[in-house]
């Protein structure tokens, strides 16, 4: 397989798929780079300042972006923050960002990991009209978060643990009841990592140390393996024209020399057609953060 972009990340995360710009973005996290590419336009490449790992689009120029210290606004334009919107566990060094999306109703959730992923470290936070709250905590490698279509659930996962939880939404986006578990990784072997959810409200979901994106029915049956060339495969993203394009990034964090001289496109971000759609992400919406403009 070609490689839809050959730049090697040593833990590529976040994908998303800008549906103004047309473009791809996504993150090497331990990197500290923001990287892009269009369908057709050329590769783009920012250094950050600290460890970065999720974005949501705010308008064409302008997206949040979550880095180890907080949740910012990032000018697409100048490359540079322009206004921090909340801090993420500042107070802790021992903790970053890892997994995020926007949610339907314009807010945006962030998951929290140890940065030697202690177990129980991390926690999962929906940040929504200018307030930061912590929803659920006793994590350890928070991932997979993503939204059903017609908006009656969230979805996350603990990698460590190899869990997919479903968690019921009210009107405004907010937990209604407890997590449920949704899907058992642990008796399949396998280790969940990002995660996107379809048009039809399937899910498909990145499987760590396997090198495939796996097919989850919104019923939590677990279907069929797209294979790509890099065992760590970290996040999928639908995007293109009619959202038929997936696209996954990969990492060659904790892979040995030999495992890398085996599968030299680790790290790299793959496209592949599918028989699928995905949908658009939708916009974090600054608007409803009181006077900030």
């Amino acid at each position: 397989m070609t490689p839809f972009d050959p730049r090697i990340c040593a833990l590529g995360e976040g994908a998303f798929w800008h549906p103004e710009r047309q473009e791809l973005f996504w993150f090497d996290i331990t990197g500290k780079r923001l990287l892009s590419r269009g369908a057709d336009g050329p590769a783009r490449e920012i250094a950050l300042p600290e460890m970065c790992s999720a974005a949501a689009w705010i308008d064409r120029e302008r997206m949040l972006i979550a880095s180890e210290t907080g949740l910012s606004v990032f000018d697409l334009h100048s490359g540079a923050f322009t206004r921090r919107l909340a801090a993420l566990e500042a107070d802790n060094p021992a903790t970053r960002a890892n997994d995020g999306r926007a949610d339907p109703w314009g807010g945006f959730w962030i998951g929290t990991m140890g940065k030697g992923a202690e177990p129980g470290a991390g926690a999962i936070y929906r940040y929504h009209a200018g307030g930061l709250r912590r929803l659920f905590g006793n994590i350890t490698i928070p991932n997979a978060i993503c939204f059903s279509p017609d908006r009656s659930c969230a979805y996350y996962a603990d990698t460590d643990r190899a869990l997919l939880f479903r968690v019921a939404l009210d009107a405004d986006g907010w937990p209604a009841a407890e997590p449920e578990l949704f899907v058992d990784f642990a008796k399949l072997g396998f280790w969940p990592d990002g995660a996107v959810t379809l048009a039809d409200g399937a899910l498909r979901i990145a499987l760590w140390g396997e090198g495939a994106v796996i097919a989850v029915s919104a019923t939590g049956e677990v279907g069929a393996r797209r294979r790509f060339p890099a065992p760590h495969t970290t996040c999928p993203a639908y995007g293109g024209a009619d959202y038929t394009t997936l696209f996954c990034t990969s990492a060659t964090q904790g892979l040995s020399p030999e495992a890398l001289a085996e599968a030299p496109l680790s790290g790299a971000t793959f496209a592949t057609e599918d028989t699928v759609q995905g949908k658009p992400e939708p916009a974090f919406r600054l608007d409803l953060c009181g006077d900030i403009p």
